[in-house]
């Protein structure tokens, strides 16, 4: 079955995805770094696994049908046939989800997730990779000491100098030469700084125009879809589109009934949500309730961690464009 191969390629276009009954695989963007021993890492998602949001959500159930070309009902049953079997197998080997990661039971026996980190699922950096940036050499100039006294004779010479003038000349000489070398490495070192910050920048362009190239000439096969009817009310007050506006919404579930959505909203504004309302259609044509939608992304988080870590809910984090 290549449910991990599923999952993989959702993690590209979702920061979370369920497996019913299992948990859930999430993404978390990191910025580009560059540690002290001069390793560049670009910007990535990093990708962590929660037991606790089992509640399912359709995304992975209507990916794997479109994909093996079945109904939605038969795509979940063979998901929760599939999850069993990995329940059983987690309690004596580990898990191996492709490109993703690895699941097993500690000593505990509670699950423990490590990921392999060698896939990027940050499609905006696409092309881009860790390198090491080789330090740079410095150029030490040694003077060289020219003797300009011959022995022709060699006989030993004793004398007294008449005057300092020749001592102290040679003393600037060599003090010139030594400030000369030490301007010649700090120049050395500034403009090859400046040379490796230019070329990375070039590369990020390259890599960025790229990127741009690829999604215009990409196509998607969607298949084919069955014809639906749908009922149109004119009671219902259409929504407030502000056009150009992005919406950070915290998804309490995902239905494919309009009225089943508008009453998880009702039951979570009964419960003291107040900002509960209907979040963006996902492609697959589910209706998304949210706890709240949000004009910053930091409001939209807040609410994420009281929901998850404090009154221990099921919800996730959508970005809607």
């Amino acid at each position: 079955m290549q449910l991990s191969k599923y999952i993989q390629e959702l993690l590209y276009k979702y920061e979370c995805v369920t497996i019913p009954q299992f948990g859930a695989f999430l993404t978390r963007p990191l910025p580009a770094q560059v540690s002290l021993s001069g390793a560049f890492f670009p910007p990535r998602k990093e990708v962590t696994f929660n037991k606790l949001l089992t509640t399912n959500d359709g995304v992975l159930a209507h990916h794997y049908a479109q994909k093996e070309s079945m109904s939605y009902e038969h795509a979940l049953r063979l998901i929760e046939k599939e999850v069993s079997n990995w329940k059983k197998r987690m309690k004596t080997q580990t898990l191996h989800f492709t490109g993703v990661g690895e699941i097993q039971l500690n000593l505990d026996r509670k699950i423990t997730f490590s990921p392999l980190g060698s896939v990027n699922f940050n499609i905006n950096s696409f092309g881009l990779s860790s390198f090491h940036r080789k330090p740079i050499l410095k150029v030490i100039v040694e003077p060289k000491i020219i003797s300009l006294m011959e022995d022709k004779n060699k006989d030993d010479l004793m004398f007294t100098p008449e005057n300092d003038g020749t001592k102290k000349s040679g003393i600037l000489r060599y003090a010139a030469i030594g400030i000369i070398g030490i301007a010649l490495v700090s120049a050395s070192y500034y403009f090859g700084d400046q040379y490796v910050s230019n070329q990375r920048l070039v590369a990020q362009e390259k890599a960025q125009k790229q990127i741009e190239k690829n999604v215009q000439e990409a196509t998607f096969d969607l298949g084919s879809l069955d014809a639906i009817e749908v009922s149109v009310t004119t009671e219902l007050a259409p929504e407030k589109v502000v056009l150009d506006q992005i919406y950070y919404s915290i998804i309490a579930g995902s239905f494919r009934s309009l009225e089943n959505a508008e009453n998880k909203i009702e039951s979570l504004k009964e419960e003291g949500y107040e900002t509960a309302e209907l979040a963006q259609v996902n492609p697959e044509g589910l209706y998304r309730a949210s706890y709240g939608r949000f004009a910053t992304k930091k409001e939209a988080i807040n609410l994420l961690y009281f929901l998850k870590y404090t009154l221990k809910e099921d919800a996730w984090y959508l970005e809607e464009k």
